[in-house]
């Protein structure tokens, strides 16, 4: 899960740089169309056909169809606001996984669940307050972000107990594949310099090494132990945004911060307390 943010740390970071050269489509395309030929590359020859095999397929579909939407958001997103203020408003994914626990996954949703969770709504009201620099789409384009991928999370848990996570990572970028195919000939931007061609061609493989390592850490242990590593995703982006951008996150966003990280922190905890009795 490490190894993971730190794939999707440096993924942002690229998109962010290659934003002001290249139309969102051009650069969603980059990303799931790479991400595929990178699986297919890597998996395709030991697994063959059954790379695709799923036991699933409405809900892989439904998944590759939500991510390709939490990444459109998050690229339009990232144009606006800085990497760290875009992360931590995706922490709050965890939080909408909670609330949707009960009508997707039939579980109960506990009064101090219920807490956490507006607790963690209350840090993205910090995050995104009134006279903030942030224009208010931008942050509303990454709460959308975190909403669609609260959803291609549950239905990752849902498919990780029976398909492998080759299958699952392959499925996360066919329907942006095919989708983004269709259109990207429509807003095709000739790559100014064979750096940000070279830049746009790494998505796709970072992208995927991402996921392909979530998949592998849902299967290796419970979804309430591995989801908190994520977190660190945040140093990542204030890094890379202070390096590369110069930006420097004001002290709303670290309290902000604190009450979503905190509140998912919560939640993995009180996940994890019945599989411990």
């Amino acid at each position: 899960m490490c190894a993971a943010a730190a794939m999707f740390a440096l993924l942002n970071a690229t998109v962010k740089y290659l934003s002001p050269h290249f139309p969102v489509a051009q650069l969603l395309w980059a990303r799931t169309a790479g991400h595929l030929a990178f699986v297919i590359a890597a998996f395709g020859p030991r697994h063959g056909r059954r790379l695709f095999a799923t036991q699933y397929p409405a809900s892989q579909l439904l998944r590759s169809l939500m991510l390709l939407a939490s990444t459109a958001f998050n690229f339009a997103a990232l144009r606006f606001i800085g990497l760290a203020m875009a992360a931590t408003i995706n922490f709050t994914s965890p939080l909408i996984v909670a609330l949707l626990a009960a009508p997707m996954l039939g579980e109960r949703v506990s009064a101090q669940r219920w807490a956490a969770i507006g607790v963690g709504f209350l840090g993205v009201l910090i995050v995104m307050r009134p006279g903030a620099d942030a224009p208010r789409l931008a942050s509303l384009l990454a709460l959308g972000t975190a909403a669609c991928y609260a959803i291609y999370q549950i239905l990752t848990r849902r498919v990780a107990a029976t398909d492998p996570p080759e299958t699952t990572v392959g499925y996360s970028a066919l329907v942006g594949t095919v989708v983004m195919s269709a259109i990207v000939p429509f807003a095709w931007t000739a790559p100014p310099s064979i750096t940000k061609l070279l830049l746009m061609l790494s998505m796709g493989p970072t992208g995927g090494l991402g996921h392909y390592f979530i998949a592998r850490a849902y299967m290796w242990a419970p979804a309430s132990v591995v989801s908190p590593f994520n977190y660190i995703q945040l140093l990542g982006a204030a890094t890379t945004g202070y390096l590369i951008f110069g930006d420097v996150p004001g002290a709303p966003l670290w309290l902000g911060a604190a009450l979503i990280i905190g509140s998912g922190l919560f939640i993995a905890y009180a996940e994890s307390r019945p599989a411990r009795g």
